[in-house]
Formats: C-alpha cells, sequence, structure tokens
C-alpha cells in the first residue's frame, strides 16, 4: 500500500518547528480578498498599527513558515555537501545554487555508467522556518506548487534527506502537488486559479503568495478592524471561551495520524478556508482517530500537538483552564535558557508542592513532556505534548523508519466526542469508515443505511459511496450512487468522471464518454482528459484520444500516464519518433513507471539499441507492482533480448520468471520451447510447444503447431 500522507502533513512537517507550516496564495500589497464574502486585508495593514507584536511574530516558527528562496530565507548546504543518493529508488539528487537561484536536480545512471533522466526544477519557495526542517516547492508554468522530493533536516548539524512519503522506491519524486486541503494550516488565505472547494481540485496559484502565516488566521478577516479599529470587530482568542480558545489552534494541530484513516471530515457545507476563530470546531469538521487498543494508542506525529495534550491528566482535571496559550505566546517564542525556565514556571503554578525528593533537576520537561523522534517524519525530533508521569523508558530518539500503516478496523470518533445531531453522527461517521477505505466493507452497509434513513441533501454523501463501492471492484453499484449525487449537483465534476469511468466497465462506450466529456469541460483536471482518451480508444476513436491525451499533457505536462498512453498511440498510427519522445517523457516524470520503461524498450529492440533496450526492461523488473501487467512483458522482452545477445542461460531465466507469473503466457512458451529444443531437451520442449499452440494469437499458434510436428517422430 502507498503510503498516503494527509493535508496537514504532505508540506506540514517542516514546519513544526514551531507552530504552523505553509505554501499559498495571497494577494498583493494593497490588494483585498474575498473568500466566501468574508474580506481579508494584506498582513501589512495589521503591521501598521502593531508594529511590535507584529515584528516578534515574524521571528516565530508560524511567522517563518513560508517564505521565497532567497539566500536568507535559505538553509541546507548548496555548495558542498549537496548530494544525496536515495537507494530505494535508486535516484541520485543535487542541490544546486546558481547566481542566487537554487534548484534541485535528479539524474539516475544509464547502462554505461552515466548519468541520465536528468531533471532540474528550481526552487521557488521554503516551507518551514528550519528549525526542524525545510523543504523546497516548484512553481510550475501552469502555477501550480509541486514539492520537491529532498529536504534538509536541521538534526546533527542538518543533512538532506527524503520528504515525509519518499523514502519508498515508488514515490513521487516531482509529482506532489500542494491542494487546497494542504494550505490550509500553510499560511494565510487562497487567491488561486480553479479555486473549488467542492470539487477538491488542483490549485493554480497565479498571483502573489504571501510569506508566512499572518494574523487572520488566528484572528479572523481584519478588514472591518483595518476600517473601524475597534475591538468588537476582530477575534481575540484570549476573550474566547476554553473550548473555541483551544480550537484555534486545534484547527491545525488536532490530526491524530497522517497515514490513511480518515483524520477529520470536513463538513459538505463548509468550505476549506472557511473556518473563522471563534466558531465551533465542530460545525467546520469531525475528527477521527484509530480505534482504542489496535496498536495505535501511544502515536507521536508531527502534527498533533493538541492531540497529544487532550490525553494529559492535566489538560482532563483543569476544567478548561488549561490551553495552548497556557503556555505558548503565539505572538513570541522564548528561546535558550529562558524558555526552559518560562515552561517549568507554568508548570509551577498549577504544582505549587510536589515532592522534590524524586530528583534536584528544576527542567519537568524532559520526563514528563520529554522529545521524540515523531513516527511520521523520522528525521525530526520534537516535545510530546502528552503530560505523562513517567517517562517511557525506551530510547525516545533512537533512528526510525518510514514505514507504512495499512489500518483496516474502525475508525473512531475524536473531536467532539458526541454529536449533537443523530444525522451528523451517523453519516459522517459512516463516511469516516470509507473516505480512506480503513473499514471499507462494514462502513459501505453503515453508509448505505445512513442515506437511506436521513435522506442528506448534500451530494457528497453519494459520491462517497460511490466511491466506497468503486474501491470495492464493483462499478456497477457505484454507478446509482454517481447518479444520486448528480441529481443533486449536476456539475459535480469529479461525480461527472468517476461515472465515466464505472460506466466504461459496464456499458457501451459511448455512455462513458458523454459523462467524461461533460466532466472535462467543467474542470480543468488532466486526469479526466486522460480517462476519456482512454475511452475513445475504447470505441475506436482513436484521432480524439490522441487530442485529448495532448489537451491532458498541455494542463499537466508531467502526467507520466499521459505521456505513455499518448506513446501507445503514436506508436500504433506508425510515428515511431513521437511515441518515442511520449516514452521518454512518461520515464522523466515517473522513473518508475514500469509500463513506459517496457514500450520505450520495444522501440530500441526495433532499431537493435539491446543495450539501452535491456536497461529499460531491466528498470521495469526492478520497478513493477506486484500485479503490474507490465512485469509480465518486460521478463518476456528482456528474455528475448538476452537471447539475441547470445546469454541463452540468462534468457532462459527470465522466459521462466514470465511464465510463473502467467503459466498460460503463449509467447515465453514458445521461445523457451525454442531454445530447449535446440539444446537437445524434446520432451520439456513439447510440453511448451503445447502450450505455445493453445495460443489465441494465430501467429503464435502456427509457429508452434510446425515446432510440434518437426519435434514429433
Amino acid at each position: 500500500m502507498k503510503r498516503v500522507i494527509t493535508a496537514a502533513v504532505l508540506i506540514a512537517f517542516v514546519v513544526v518547528a514551531a507552530f504552523f507550516f505553509t505554501s499559498r496564495n495571497h494577494p498583493q500589497p494593497d490588494k483585498k480578498l474575498r473568500v466566501a464574502a468574508v474580506e481579508y486585508v494584506d498582513p501589512a495593514e495589521c503591521a501598521s498599527c502593531h508594529a511590535e507584536v507584529s515584528e516578534s511574530f515574524h521571528k516565530t516558527g508560524m511567522g517563518r513558515s513560508f517564505s521565497r528562496a532567497i539566500p536568507q530565507n535559505i538553509k541546507g548546504d548548496f555548495k558542498n555537501r549537496n548530494t544525496f543518493h536515495h537507494a530505494a529508488s535508486d535516484r541520485y539528487y543535487t542541490m544546486i545554487e546558481q547566481d542566487g537561484r537554487y534548484f534541485e536536480r535528479r539524474h539516475q545512471l544509464g547502462p554505461d555508467g552515466q548519468p541520465t533522466n536528468i531533471v532540474q526544477k528550481e526552487i521557488h519557495y521554503v516551507l518551514g522556518s528550519g528549525n526542524h526542517a525545510s523543504t523546497f516547492l516548484h512553481r510550475n508554468e501552469q502555477g501550480k506548487l509541486v514539492e520537491l522530493p529532498v529536504a534538509w533536516y536541521s538534526e546533527k548539524g542538518g543533512y538532506w534527506a527524503m520528504n515525509p512519503g519518499y523514502d519508498r522506491r515508488d514515490h513521487q519524486d516531482f509529482r506532489r502537488v500542494v491542494t487546497l486541503e494542504c494550505m490550509f494550516c500553510h499560511d494565510a488565505y487562497p487567491d488561486v486559479k480553479g479555486n473549488s472547494d467542492r470539487s477538491g481540485g488542483e490549485p493554480s496559484f497565479t498571483g502573489g503568495i504571501p510569506e508566512g502565516i499572518d494574523c487572520q488566521r488566528c484572528h479572523g478577516p481584519g478588514a472591518a478592524h483595518a476600517r473601524a479599529p475597534q475591538k468588537e470587530n476582530i477575534v481575540n482568542p484570549a476573550r474566547l471561551s476554553a473550548d473555541r480558545k483551544l480550537e484555534v489552534c486545534m484547527q491545525c494541530h488536532l490530526e491524530s495520524t497522517s497515514t490513511r484513516l480518515p483524520y477529520s471530515v470536513r463538513r459538505f457545507d463548509r468550505g476549506v478556508f472557511s473556518f473563522r476563530p471563534g466558531q465551533a470546531l465542530a460545525d467546520y469538521a469531525i475528527h477521527f482517530d484509530h480505534a482504542a487498543n489496535t496498536g495505535h494508542d501511544d502515536k507521536f506525529e508531527i502534527v498533533n500537538q493538541a492531540y497529544r495534550l487532550l490525553r494529559s491528566a492535566c489538560f482532563q482535571k483543569s476544567s478548561g483552564a488549561l490551553t495552548c496559550t497556557t503556555c505558548h505566546d503565539p505572538h513570541d517564542v522564548p528561546r535558550g535558557e529562558d524558555a526552559n525556565a518560562h515552561y517549568v514556571g507554568v508548570c509551577q503554578k498549577c504544582h505549587t508542592q510536589f515532592d522534590r525528593s524524586h530528583t534536584t533537576s528544576k527542567d519537568c520537561l524532559s520526563c514528563h513532556m520529554p522529545k521524540r523522534r515523531t513516527d511520521d517524519v523520522v528525521h525530526v525530533v520534537m516535545t510530546d505534548h502528552y503530560i505523562q508521569r513517567r517517562k517511557p523508558s525506551r530510547d525516545l530518539l533512537a533512528p526510525l523508519a518510514e514505514k507504512d500503516d495499512e489500518y483496516k478496523d474502525e475508525v473512531a470518533l475524536l473531536y467532539p466526542t458526541t454529536l449533537s445531531s443523530r444525522a451528523d453522527s451517523e453519516l459522517y461517521t459512516a463516511v469516516a469508515q470509507v473516505k480512506q477505505n480503513a473499514n471499507l466493507q462494514n462502513g459501505i452497509a453503515r453508509l448505505e443505511a445512513a442515506i437511506e434513513q436521513h435522506k442528506p441533501a448534500q451530494p457528497e454523501f453519494y459520491f462517497e459511496l460511490g466511491e466506497a463501492y468503486w474501491e470495492s471492484a464493483k462499478p456497477e453499484q457505484a454507478i446509482p450512487a454517481y447518479r444520486q449525487a448528480l441529481a443533486r449537483a449536476p456539475e459535480f465534476w469529479p461525480a461527472l468522471h468517476k461515472l465515466g469511468l464505472a460506466l466504461s466497465r459496464t456499458g457501451p462506450a459511448e455512455s462513458a464518454i458523454a459523462a467524461l466529456e461533460r466532466a472535462s469541460s467543467l474542470s480543468s483536471d488532466a486526469t479526466v482528459l486522460n480517462d476519456l482518451a482512454l475511452v475513445y480508444r475504447q470505441a475506436k476513436r482513436m484521432n480524439e484520444a490522441v487530442a485529448s491525451l495532448q489537451k491532458a499533457i498541455i494542463l499537466n505536462p508531467d502526467l507520466s500516464q499521459a505521456n505513455n498512453n499518448l506513446g501507445g498511440l503514436l506508436r500504433e498510427r506508425g510515428d515511431t519518433a513521437g511515441a518515442e519522445r511520449a516514452f521518454q517523457k512518461a520515464i522523466e516524470a515517473q522513473p518508475d513507471l514500469a509500463a513506459a520503461h517496457v514500450n520505450l524498450g520495444m522501440i530500441l529492440v526495433a532499431r537493435e539499441d539491446f543495450p539501452q533496450a535491456r536497461y529499460h526492461f531491466e528498470r521495469a523488473i526492478a520497478n513493477a507492482s506486484p500485479g503490474d501487467p507490465s512485469l509480465l512483458d518486460a521478463h518476456n522482452a528482456l528474455a528475448d533480448v538476452m537471447s539475441m545477445q547470445g546469454q541463452i542461460e540468462s534468457a532462459v531465466t527470465q522466459y521462466r520468471a514470465a511464465i510463473q507469473l502467467d503459466p498460460e503466457f503463449a509467447p515465453a512458451h514458445f521461445s523457451l520451447g525454442s531454445i530447449l529444443a535446440m539444446q537437445g531437451r524434446k520432451s520439456e520442449a513439447l510440453s511448451h510447444f503445447q502450450k505455445a499452440a493453445a495460443s489465441a494469437d494465430p501467429a503464435i499458434r502456427q509457429s508452434a503447431l510446425e515446432a510440434l510436428r518437426k519435434l514429433k517422430p
């Protein structure tokens, strides 16, 4: 299973140097931004009256959470210790500074040992304060922010390593696009092209992007206050009730996990950026957790400070007196020895009388809130906000390997602990079971029952039911659910997209095409055009298929599947040169795309470039996931090349590997039979020719029958 990094951690990990992270778009200075009919202002307007607090705030982690890639904002060695080899994917990265600009460069080694498949992306933004780590973002020609794969970690004097979720063979390399969901906890407020809260499409950041989280994240929209600077026109979290005050922080720090669950479900009638300080968090999003006693009770992750605090006896017994701001001033951060004294002083406000005989230390935190290596961002060490009686006995700083956590069990309600509405409780809790497949089969029955009972008006409930059926390989049952979603929102393009895919599996291509064409007219998502092209091809509408793929690649040049599919169509048309370029582009975008390696290798075989062809077949075998049909073709094609190069025993091994994957695979049976016959191993050859003679391919069948006639006495 591929690891799923949730919204906050996708990029979130780097910022936790202090409080938040960043990566979003904002208006240029002196321009107002309207989001959901609520006016925001440029934070410079706040600083004009609150200069001192603004200056101190911009020294905090939140204030430094996002910045332009200029020398004073860059941490990391781009000159000397600036190379990194990622062994799992066998890719080499070089961090480069050139004339005041910064880049990440990737290459692999070709069959001659020389660099090949070279890609270089400019670093436009730095995500994270650098206290713990910095990650880097590239803004492409379409205005999308793309996370680059290698990050700088400050531990042990600083070093390069992969971003969270990248330490695996099949990582996303330069293809991880920053979404609005990711951006919610990373900066101020968006001013983006294609902003659709409902669709969740990839936003294009075409305007200016702010530097750091601004005042309005905690104080709410500032336009009214800027016009009439009265306390009634702005939120002061200090004046909120304990719950509302805590929820200002919990909007970003209540993440129970960054792996598949989901950790929260935003209410379907709320936009991504619609939360306002002072509102009840439960009216914006409902938070979930792993069920108790499933092996996740002591997880410690990078964005769960509030999650851990809520587990603490100190918090639970404080009757609301203990909140994040009890210890933390969000406008300033104590440093050095002053920091420890400050936090110990906070402890002593409540713990005025305690037995000092157990220790002479004045450091409460090292035992009761120890620093630990985070489970999900394994190169970062942070303070555990679970205030515990005794420090765990194990080594909390020991190195950890990044791991997948394929959770398949109940998704439990976390916050609020109960929902006032029975309909909300049953509907949203059922959605949480199916949304990321944690409790899929049980969740389908629950969601069906909740929909039947409460008949919700929002299309998303029906869409999630359709998605659950789709993930369960039941497209015929997904179709009516998608149609129910569209009956409530006819322009809900994700439902049109998935309806088209489901119809392509169950019915005539033309009905699928109609849904996909409508989806493509409503969205700028390149994957819709890619899928439309596949259905065009299914309907033998080749010109339209090619045109659809070309449009998809214009929208997203790094969509590897579209490039690979285009290469296949061009090869069918006889445009070998165009096909080769498309396959190379697919591999450039996704070096582990086995199908593209096989396709390119076949073209190289045709022009007798056997060393390069062999390289690509070997890359396909190394990169293919279990069940990938390309793996079968790669073993067979590699065997053919080895046979042509005179490496007969190696070829036999590869043919046998292909047959092991598919015992009925006729091409490998015929080729292996031919080798065995030449070696005089007639009985073995006969069995393979007999298998090949049952092939549906008339050419292979005829050749196998002829071989059988020659072998028989």
